[in-house]
């Protein structure tokens, strides 16, 4: 009787282990109504993964910005779980929050400013919906299609930023009289890839390019990543192929 229990015990946590793993990947689709191209994202968390903000959009080969695939809620709308009352003092309720080192390098590339002269999107200039999403809990698959036709070679992008992600080469003390640079500290990470539609559904990898402004003042890209560490394991890995007729 005992080897039965143990036994159904066994089974029901399998069961349990394998609804828990089917649960953490989710399904995200984006802009259905696009007539571009059709494109599958695949996003593989790392460890130090936790409600990260991104965005993923194309380019050209000459680094023009094309368009947005995907930019998470709180960014697309500029409106965080806690709200800013004063600059360091934080609601309890959800409420508008000006944060440009969030995402800077995506931002200046999409070129929309905001009333306030920043050019991460506000309550008065959201993002669309069609390409919002809330931040993944685990990893994920993004389902999208451009709107636009961009040649057959092209670059995909991805920026995130996790608020709070301290070192000991960024930390509280380094621009003591920034407080836009408060909220990120190790700044944003970019990963970038070629995609070359004639690939057919082969999977490419995006990789780490550089990093975005500390502070957000800018749209330049910094390569040097020598002082990033738990913001490169983030990810674990990002890939993107082209979604074929079934």
């Amino acid at each position: 009787m005992k080897i039965k229990i143990i036994l159904a015990l066994l089974f029901l946590n399998s069961c349990l282990l394998q609804r828990v793993k089917e649960e953490e990947h989710i399904e995200l689709i984006t802009n259905p109504q696009g007539e571009g191209i059709p494109l599958v994202a695949e996003f593989t968390k790392g460890p130090a993964y936790n409600h990260p903000c991104l965005a993923i959009w194309l380019e050209d080969l000459e680094g023009n910005y094309l368009e947005t695939l995907l930019v998470t809620k709180y960014v697309a709308t500029g409106i965080f779980a806690h709200g800013e009352t004063q600059p360091g003092k934080w609601n309890v309720e959800p409420g508008s929050v000006r944060r440009p080192a969030t995402l800077p390098y995506w931002a200046h590339k999409r070129g929309i400013r905001a009333s306030d002269g920043l050019y991460i999107p506000s309550p008065e200039t959201p993002v669309p919906d069609a390409i919002t999403a809330a931040t993944p809990k685990g990893n994920f698959s993004l389902d999208t299609r451009s709107t636009v036709f961009p040649p057959k070679k092209f670059r995909i992008l991805l920026e995130i930023n996790q608020a709070w992600d301290s070192n000991r080469y960024w930390t509280n003390t380094s621009y003591s009289n920034d407080p836009d640079y408060f909220g990120s500290l190790q700044p944003s990470l970019v990963y970038a890839t070629t995609f070359d539609t004639e690939n057919g559904d082969d999977p490419v990898f995006l990789n780490p390019i550089g990093h975005g402004h500390p502070s957000g003042k800018d749209g330049k890209l910094f390569t040097d990543l020598t002082t990033l560490t738990t913001a490169k394991e983030i990810i674990h890995s990002v890939s993107v192929r082209l979604k074929l007729k079934p």
